[in-house]
């Protein structure tokens, strides 16, 4: 008897592939797909929007062939902040510009000017001034700089909701991708802000749905749910707002460290605009409240500069074992260690450091990760709220004994666990639509987590 199973689009960056997941939350099949560039008319590097649809109908007429797996619905997430322009016939009016594209200053001046200055457009929306990042102001853009595209535009989606309109048909718009750093969303009132209806914006994003519903859908003689498709950092909060109740954050590291606080829903402040805060949407629509650092690049950066310097191989730093004594003997060789961080920084103070200051890589490495971490509790606390007890750490730095350590350390109120998920952006995506295709309540245990406790506590930074 063929398995119920779920198929997932995730659909990142780099990264594209489609997975199979059972009742139980298992991967059973996955299938990959090669990000295809192309260029834009500016020639800046884009996605190939063409091969992203065939990937699309392709991978699913593969597994739908497939007679072991019984797919029940179909689900989406994607990177955020990119929109796909349709014209009434369904088909794109221009490429899938880039979100790092640069944006024109005379026109961001103009929009501002126009609606209230960036820091009243900031607060109301949630979103820090981030550029074409800010999805919104791609359509502003296109509205004013190709009035006649704009003007066959019939509908603007997100990304997850084309790849989900390209299995239903049905254009809609939903509150993961509308909400996040947009500059569309009015957090105060819960609605569009008010530029948007001023610029007759509305009415091109379809029908807002809720992010859990999905539709009934015939596709290929099979009828299936497909749901209308989440933004990926949103998506990937799920399983731990299904596993947990206690009020928790979510620290996803990776590039950047992202603080995710899904219980603070208190309205961002001028200053924390400033320290690099801003507001998600989880699926439910209630805000989440999020601060970030750019500290996974920069541990990249100064670990091949610490490397160098010593002539060490890069990779056998990841190795390394925590050292309370050689945090000791740090907290004694540089008095600053045993002060919290006063002010926002983009940067950590290691990059300025001498590295003839350490006698050994091990020394030096053990002080980059103590200045992250220094960075990276004046981030966190500036998000937490009364009632947190529990930081799970996911990607990259949850694996670093030292981080996780020294973490635990610096705020030894609040439990420290290492948390994984596998595919956890996949996962929370399968779990939004949960009650459309499987039978069974979602497992409690699909989060495997490591519990990290202070090393001293009186060692305070």
């Amino acid at each position: 008897m063929p398995k119920p199973v779920i198929a997932i689009f995730d659909v990142g960056k780099t990264n594209k592939k489609l997975f199979l997941i059972d009742e139980n939350y298992q991967i059973v099949y996955e299938r990959s797909a090669r990000f295809v560039e192309t260029v834009d008319e500016d020639g800046e590097v884009c996605e190939n929007l063409e091969s992203l649809r065939s990937s699309v109908y392709d991978s699913l007429h593969q597994v739908l062939q497939l007679k072991e797996f019984d797919v029940k619905a179909i689900n989406f997430s994607t990177y955020g902040a990119s929109f796909v322009y349709l014209d009434e016939n369904g088909e794109p009016l221009t490429p899938l510009y880039n979100y790092l594209k640069d944006y024109p200053e005379e026109l961001k001046k103009a929009f501002y000017a126009e609606y209230g200055g960036e820091e009243k457009i900031s607060l109301e929306t949630a979103s820090p001034i981030l550029g074409s990042l800010n999805s919104g102001m791609q359509l502003y853009r296109l509205k004013h700089e190709k009035p006649e595209i704009f003007n066959k535009v019939k509908w603007a989606l997100h990304l997850p909701q084309y790849l989900s309109y390209l299995i239903t048909g049905k254009a809609v718009a939903d509150i993961t991708s509308i909400g996040c750093h947009t500059q569309l969303w009015d957090f105060n009132k819960n609605q569009y802000h008010h530029w948007v209806s001023a610029e007759k914006i509305e009415e091109k994003f379809g029908k807002f749905t809720p992010a859990d519903s999905s539709q009934v859908t015939n596709f290929e003689s099979k009828t299936l749910n497909v749901g209308v498709g989440l933004h990926d950092s949103s998506a990937a909060l799920i399983p731990y707002l299904a596993n947990f109740n206690t009020p928790f954050v979510l620290i996803s590291t990776g590039t950047w460290c992202i603080s995710l606080n899904p219980f603070n829903q208190q309205p961002l402040t001028a200053g924390e605009l400033k320290q690099d805060c801003l507001c998600y949407m989880h699926y439910k629509g209630k805000a989440v409240k999020a601060s970030r650092i750019f500290a996974g690049y920069e541990h990249e950066v100064q670990l091949k500069r610490i490397a160098e310097h010593f002539d060490r191989a890069a990779y056998l730093f990841k190795h390394l074992k925590f050292n309370p004594s050689m945090i000791l003997k740090l907290a004694n060789k540089i008095p600053e260690n045993q002060q919290e961080q006063q002010e926002f920084s983009a940067n950590s103070a290691f990059p300025d450091r001498d590295l003839n200051l350490f006698q050994t890589a091990e020394e030096a490495y053990h002080q980059l990760i103590f200045d992250l971490i220094k960075q990276q509790v004046y981030s966190l606390k500036l998000i937490l709220n009364p009632g947190v007890r529990r930081i799970f750490v996911d990607g990259g730095f949850g694996k670093n004994a030292i981080y996780m350590h020294l973490l635990a350390t610096s705020i030894p109120d609040i439990e420290v666990y290492a948390s994984s998920v596998s595919q956890a952006t996949a996962i929370g995506t399968a779990l939004a639509i949960n009650d459309a295709w499987n039978e069974n309540p979602a497992p409690t245990d699909m989060i495997q987590l490591k519990y990290y406790s202070a090393i001293q506590r009186s060692l305070d930074f």
